[in-house]
């Protein structure tokens, strides 16, 4: 079935590397709407190259730090206690998908003013190729010994000179069994009450892969795919068939659209249902469904941003947050495994709830596949874009 071989995180593999060679990684993507057609990073210039450093030795700490990351990812106490410990005052910007996150990077030339980024794994080699990011002293994070080593060394990676595992997760759905009152189990499942009794109520992530990964894990086609057909054809359903059914591009439902009841169908990453499920007044009514047969597997990473003003705070929460207690607090927050040695155990131990959609087990890890970027990034977005505007977003 699959046309190249998954990554998979606990699985040592090469499958990366095999980011298409013949693709020049100055043209490798289009990110958004407005940059559609043209070659982002192949007019970025960005900062001074991919050997750019992050400029901390050690010194004293600035007070500010500003963070760039996907939408209600960290513990608000864990920021808290940073800034009462260390000084650091910190920002929050938050993003949809690694596109919107790359694009503004680009746009900004090194002066963003971002510090640290969060860039999916396989977004890293183009990033740093393209001079988005700075190499981390690794001798200002020594915490990094409470890593796990099967979450370092990635193949976008290997010497984590640029990037450390902050999360690692995979993407599923979440139904209203009081709306829905049928067993959902599939991604065939999803598409099917999608058009029927979840019609106009349902949402699904605002992220161009995993949009169209709903046509090909649902059909049992490779979402790493260039054939020209198979993308045609996700094209067809989702701008023809499927858009008119969408209520909403929501990356974030647990926030809002699950404790509030917004939809009856939600297209989810599985952390982010774990908070919408534990922060409804009626969490019995949701059920949580990982993808099949097939499904995402990703890692987001902690990165610093070339030009980053504040590369001494940087460094230092990057420590701070691989502390072992501070790491179990912020799988706790978000719903996702940190990477750290010993966490399954810890989070048992500590009486954790819902921890089965945070540890999944050896046969659903077998079916989570990692993406692989290549020469059909650019119609993935481009595909992305057409279904949103068919269905008035």
């Amino acid at each position: 079935m699959p046309e190249s071989t998954p990554v998979r995180i606990l699985a040592s593999t090469t499958a990366v590397k095999m980011i298409r060679s013949e693709v020049s990684r100055r043209r490798f993507l289009s990110f958004t709407a407005a940059a559609a057609g043209t070659g982002l990073l192949a007019a970025c210039g960005t900062g001074s190259g991919p050997e750019e450093v992050a400029g901390a030795v050690g010194g004293p700490l600035e007070d500010k730090l500003s963070i760039f990351t996907w939408g209600d990812y960290d513990d608000p106490e864990v920021l808290t206690d940073f800034t009462a410990e260390f000084g650091p005052k910190i920002t929050l910007d938050s993003f949809n998908s690694n596109e919107e996150m790359i694009s503004k990077l680009v746009a900004a030339k090194g002066t963003s003013g971002y510090d640290i980024v969060i860039p999916t794994g396989p977004f890293i080699p183009q990033m740093v190729e393209n001079g988005l990011l700075a190499k981390l002293n690794h001798d200002l994070l020594p915490n990094l010994e409470h890593m796990d080593p099967a979450f370092l060394g990635r193949d976008w990676d290997p010497n984590n000179d640029y990037s450390i595992c902050k999360a690692w997760g995979t993407t599923g759905f979440v139904y209203d069994k009081t709306k829905i009152t049928r067993e959902l189990n599939t991604w065939a499942d999803f598409i099917d009450a999608a058009q029927n009794e979840a019609s106009g109520k349902m949402s699904v992530l605002d992220d161009p892969a995993p949009l169209l990964g709903l046509y090909f894990w649902s059909n049992g086609i490779d979402w790493n795919t260039t054939d020209p057909a198979h993308l045609d054809a996700g094209e067809d359903f989702l701008v023809n068939t499927l858009a008119p059914h969408i209520s909403t591009f929501d990356s974030y439902p647990g926030g809002v659209a699950i404790p509030q009841a917004q939809q009856m169908l939600m297209q989810v990453w599985n952390g982010d249902a774990r908070i919408g499920i534990q922060e409804s007044d009626e969490p019995d009514r949701w059920v949580w469904r990982l993808g099949s047969p097939d499904t995402e597997l990703w890692m987001d990473n902690w990165a610093i941003a070339t030009g980053a003003p504040n590369p001494e705070a940087a460094h230092a929460f990057i420590n701070f947050i691989m502390d072992p207690a501070i790491s179990l607090r912020e799988l706790d927050y978000n719903g996702y495994h940190t990477g750290a040695t010993g966490i399954e155990e810890a989070a048992k131990a500590e009486g954790m709830e819902m921890l089965d959609l945070v540890f999944f087990s050896p046969q659903q890890i077998e079916t989570m596949h990692t993406q692989v970027l290549g020469e059909q990034q650019q119609r993935i977005v481009q595909i992305w874009d057409k279904t949103k505007a068919a269905a008035g977003a």
